[in-house]
């Protein structure tokens, strides 16, 4: 059923969109020594750090593909498991054609953090398909991703592990995925999936949650800095799932976003950019490329370097689209006063180092980004109650949820003179640590 590998503490990734010719360590390995940070700073045994640092199951399968011109291409898929000592396993379904089992493992890892930080009764985990979505069409992705949950279905479901959508995924694989798994047990399962369509039982809210969760915590951040958002400088990397939203509120917020980059390239304007009028032009052509001169509502927008979009003289940065953007070849050059991490991952651990001497507050993706598993929460408690909730108090909760984290994270930093990424990761480990210890080692 299952194929268990060895874990690599020194595979590679793919580098960086923004510095694609430094290779830079993968996700495992920075996960993996925030987690050694957090466990020095507790004190806890060697025993106690093997257990944090080594996923409880790991599934890797095989998924033939029948494409539509009836070639066959055969796909590797993983769900990786990494701790359920705090309840269900929980955690998004990738697919990108880079998707290895240590980026898996790292991601599954942060869940873990995430939910804990957030005081949300799940563990990690995370699931990915190495395979371009933009290259298959719909029936080709239908089959893939009903292929994949037959193949994890012994290892899911509602009290088990709730996959969610993430890179390259959405409401309509998250309704496949419930239908695949529905029909297998012979009866409709809402709650073996978040991130569904209202008409499934998603949650009002779901599909903007990480980005309003962002932006609650870059205008604490920002405050905490002494930065009015209101009229603060901002640029995002990343104009998908997190960062479109992201900069909507921005701006919705008084904040003037300056630049935008997607996978194609990037947009600046030093007065603000439209970003409804931009996100209309992504609407159109699939890129903010070309979002410029003799465009509507682009009057002003230049094209830029994506790259240089993360070193900008801004207030806030929000690195919103893969690991390692941020890292030892560019870290030193990047002059935001604050950075908001929406992706999983953006900063390495060298990159962070630099970042920290440099004065520049970074805060951690298992903070910033955690509004999109906390309404997942929500969306999972509303289909075991079999009872939805409004807009508004969905918004409220996570409006309450993340400013409470946020205050206690930055007040454990301050209290112990740490960074907010190593004050998040240790007042996580612990929690998950002291649920582990409570409930004892099975014979």
């Amino acid at each position: 059923m299952s194929l268990t590998v060895e874990p690599s503490l020194t595979s590679g990734s793919a580098a960086s969109a923004a510095d694609p010719v430094v290779a830079h360590p993968s996700p495992l390995v920075d996960a993996r020594a925030q987690l050694a940070a957090a466990i020095e700073l507790l004190g806890y045994d060697e025993g106690t750090h093997a257990m944090l640092a080594t996923s409880r199951r790991e599934m890797t399968v095989s998924i033939p593909l029948r494409h539509d011109d009836g070639r066959i291409e055969v796909l590797t898929g993983h769900r990786v498991q990494h701790n359920i000592s705090r309840g269900p396993a929980k955690g998004g379904l990738r697919y990108a054609p880079n998707v290895d089992l240590d980026e898996v493992r790292a991601l599954a890892m942060w869940m873990t953090w995430k939910c804990a930080l957030l005081d949300v009764p799940y563990g990690g985990a995370k699931g990915g398909v190495a395979v371009d979505p933009r290259a298959l069409s719909t029936p080709e992705l239908e089959r893939v991703t009903r292929r994949y949950t037959s193949e994890i279905l012994p290892i899911i479901g509602p009290q088990q592990d709730i996959p969610a959508p993430d890179i390259g995924t959405d409401e309509q694989t998250m309704a496949w995925i419930m239908d695949t798994f529905s029909v297998a047990r012979g009866h409709t399962v809402p709650g073996v999936v978040t991130g569904k369509p209202l008409s499934l039982g998603g949650s009002l809210g779901r599909p903007s949650a990480t980005s309003r969760g962002v932006v609650h915590v870059a205008d604490a951040a920002l405050r905490s800095v002494g930065i009015a958002p209101a009229g603060a400088t901002a640029a995002v990397q990343g104009f998908g799932k997190v960062g479109r939203g992201a900069a909507q509120f921005l701006a919705e917020a008084g904040a003037r976003v300056v630049a935008v980059s997607d996978q194609y390239g990037a947009v600046y304007a030093s007065t603000g950019l439209d970003i409804p009028a931009l996100a209309d032009h992504v609407d159109r052509t699939g890129t903010v490329v070309g979002f410029g001169a003799g465009v509507s509502g682009g009057s002003g927008a230049d094209e830029l370097d994506p790259a240089a979009l993360l070193t900008l003289e801004v207030d806030l940065l929000v690195p919103a689209a893969v690991e390692g953007v941020l890292n030892g070849g560019n870290a030193a050059d990047v002059r935001a006063k604050v950075i908001v991490e929406g992706a999983n991952g953006p900063t390495t651990g060298e990159a962070d180092r630099i970042l920290t001497d440099a004065g520049v507050l970074v805060v951690p993706d298992i903070l910033a980004n955690a509004g999109g598993v906390l309404v997942s929460y929500f969306e999972w408690v509303q289909a075991n109650q079999a009872y939805r909730w409004g807009a508004q108090e969905v918004e409220d909760r996570l409006a309450a949820r993340m400013s409470e984290a946020w205050m206690n994270v930055a007040d454990h930093a301050r209290r112990h003179d740490l960074t907010l990424r190593t004050a998040a990761t240790a007042l996580a480990v612990q929690r998950v640590a002291e649920a582990h210890k409570l409930r004892g080692l099975y014979p």
